[in-house]
């Protein structure tokens, strides 16, 4: 249960950090709602997961799926540039999450 709370924590946090630069500096009130909901369903369940995996591998579990999800949103929606080199460096993000779970 802990594996599954944490990946969807780790969802969250891609919806944060989405919002986050979409409020314009927490300027606008709708992005900054969903920062801040985001945000704290996010934590709590980190912090969650913690209570059965280990700190480190819980952390980098929940932060590399954060930032995969953001920059795959990002270039789906044409913020950022799509190239082959952040595809296969995001590749590389994801096989490390699926590392940590596979040696836990």
């Amino acid at each position: 249960m802990s594996w599954i709370v944490l990946v969807l924590s780790g969802v969250l946090e891609a919806v944060w950090a989405t919002a986050l630069g979409k409020s314009e500096g927490l300027t606008r009130f709708w992005p900054a709602v969903v920062f801040f909901a985001a945000l704290a369903a996010s934590m709590v369940g980190l912090a969650y997961a913690m209570r059965e995996l280990p700190v480190g591998t819980s952390y980098a579990v929940w932060v590399g799926i954060g930032a995969v999800l953001t920059v795959v949103y990002a270039m789906l929606t044409g913020q950022e540039p799509l190239s082959a080199s952040k595809v296969l460096f995001l590749a590389m993000i994801v096989g490390g999450v699926v590392g940590l779970k596979l040696v836990h």
